[in-house]
């Protein structure tokens, strides 16, 4: 019983460090990075769907996305798309395939993306303390009811407070390596 609510809370645990992930990647530095458009959502034949599933994503030179979808008339919803995303970078159609030329990152702008970075940060980690209390407050229920003793319940908190205080490094982890790229110049 108790192992459950342990495999639980590190299982969302992981899920909010591989959303953080996923939030970041999504975020502009001053280099081309296809993580940058490829989750951005064309509404193709009526239904929503991700770019990456709909055309080839490279990044042919550092300031360079070049996206080649694979039915040459989405064109258009793609240029749409990335537009409506509202990501800052303006794309360019040829009627082949769509470049998106990655501007340099202002100061200013550096140190806004940081600060989104950090907020985005932020709110993952609480959401692993809310993991983190939501799973104390199981094992301590389990305890009251006499599933399992005091040493179980205090051995699991702690256990409990490892893998929160783990995630949360990685959480860290990420943003400073972030910032730096971020930053980088």
């Amino acid at each position: 019983m108790i192992d459950d609510v342990l495999l639980e809370s590190d299982d969302k645990m992981d899920k909010a460090v591989q959303f953080l992930q996923q939030e970041l990647s999504g975020l502009r530095t001053g280099k081309a990075n296809p993580a940058l458009v490829d989750t951005i959502s064309v509404n193709y034949y009526g239904s929503p769907t991700r770019l990456r599933d709909i055309a080839n994503i490279s990044t042919p030179e550092p300031r360079l996305i070049v996206i080649s979808p694979f039915d040459p008339s989405s064109l258009g919803l793609i240029e749409k798309a990335i537009v409506a995303a509202n990501i800052g970078i303006t794309p360019l159609n040829d009627g082949r395939l769509i470049r998106v030329p990655i501007p340099e990152l202002s100061e200013e702008r550096r140190k806004d993306m940081v600060k989104m970075a950090g907020r985005m940060t932020e709110e993952q980690r609480v959401a692993v303390r809310n993991i983190r209390r939501e799973a104390n407050d199981q094992a301590k229920s389990l305890q009251k009811n006499g599933d399992i003793t005091e040493d179980e319940r205090d051995s699991a908190l702690d256990t409990i407070q490892k893998s929160t205080d783990a995630h949360i490094k990685k959480m860290d982890d990420m943003l400073s390596a972030k910032e730096k790229d971020i930053l980088e110049v």
